[in-house]
């Protein structure tokens, strides 16, 4: 098996929890594109076998998540799983619908985004968490970040709570969102609830859970239906066929020659056999992926 999984992860488990898991099943290399909080639930792509060798290509993908912001009390790590450090209550008038539409709304657009201390990006070779189960102090970086879409779900004014849908580039820290909406409504706040329903063009609706997986790992129509070959990952791009003269000196790592414009481009055979990934540059093909 050689290609991508859409996993649905439950609530409780960590994203390497499901690399092991899989790694099981599939008995094969299993990676991931992009780490899910343990408390988070849904889309995980997982790369399997010579799928791993994709993860560069699918690193910059967008993300959308569905979000429940609880209001009133901040906690040391910005969700559920954190000790309480604050609480500020949430006025009803601040929760009218139509402020909370545009407290979303003016987060859309490029902008720095302070990431949570607790969190896994790296300062001096010590991730941030590290430095925050210390009570060590350390300077954090924003980063660039941007926002597509922001929108009101509901409001549960009982609960003080907002659900919204959040768009947004990689590197979007839905945390530090949420206490920045929170503050901008004159309050403190956490996320609650956090749900992935799509990565890029991997959507919810093609996820399975591991145990579905476990269950079906021999029934072949079962995998072909859920499974992403190498080539459907990169259906979007154009192909090359190169004669059987050449293909060797090309699998072999020389570069060829082809008058087209730079890019990735599907490779095949002269029996239109999917061959793998080749990258083109200054009109040289070299070989990226081959099955």
């Amino acid at each position: 098996m050689d290609g991508i999984l859409i996993i649905n992860k439950p609530k409780g488990r960590t994203s390497h929890d499901i690399v092991a898991k899989v790694k099981k099943i599939v008995g094969s290399k299993v990676g991931h594109t992009g780490t899910l909080d343990p408390n988070a639930t849904g889309v995980l792509p997982l790369l399997i076998g010579k799928g791993t060798l994709c993860s560069q290509y699918l690193i910059e993908h967008d993300k959308i998540y569905e979000v429940i912001l609880k209001l009133g009390i901040k906690t040391d790590t910005a969700d559920s799983e954190g000790n309480v450090i604050e609480e500020k209550p949430a006025q009803e008038s601040s929760l009218d619908e139509k402020n909370v539409k545009n407290v979303l709304s003016s987060f859309l657009g490029k902008q720095e985004q302070m990431p949570p201390i607790y969190s896994a990006i790296k300062v001096n070779g010590k991730k941030l968490y590290e430095y925050a189960r210390k009570g060590q102090t350390v300077q954090i970086k924003p980063r660039q970040i941007e926002i597509y879409k922001c929108e009101l779900n509901k409001i549960n004014l009982e609960e003080k709570e907002i659900f919204f849908t959040v768009h947004c580039s990689k590197g979007t820290y839905i945390r530090s969102l949420c206490e920045d909406i929170a503050n901008k409504l004159d309050t403190v706040g956490f996320m609650k609830e956090l749900n992935r329903v799509k990565v890029g063009r991997f959507d919810i609706e093609q996820a399975i859970t591991v145990e579905t997986l476990e269950k079906n790992i021999l029934n072949k129509e079962f995998i072909n239906e859920h499974f992403i070959s190498i080539e459907k990952v990169f259906s979007e791009k154009k192909s090359i066929t190169i004669d059987e003269s050449r293909l060797n000196h090309f699998l072999n790592g020389v570069k060829l020659f082809f008058n087209l414009e730079d890019g990735l481009y599907k490779i095949y055979d002269q029996k239109n056999k999917f061959i793998g990934i080749g990258s083109l540059k200054n009109h040289l093909l070299k070989r990226k992926i081959i099955l």
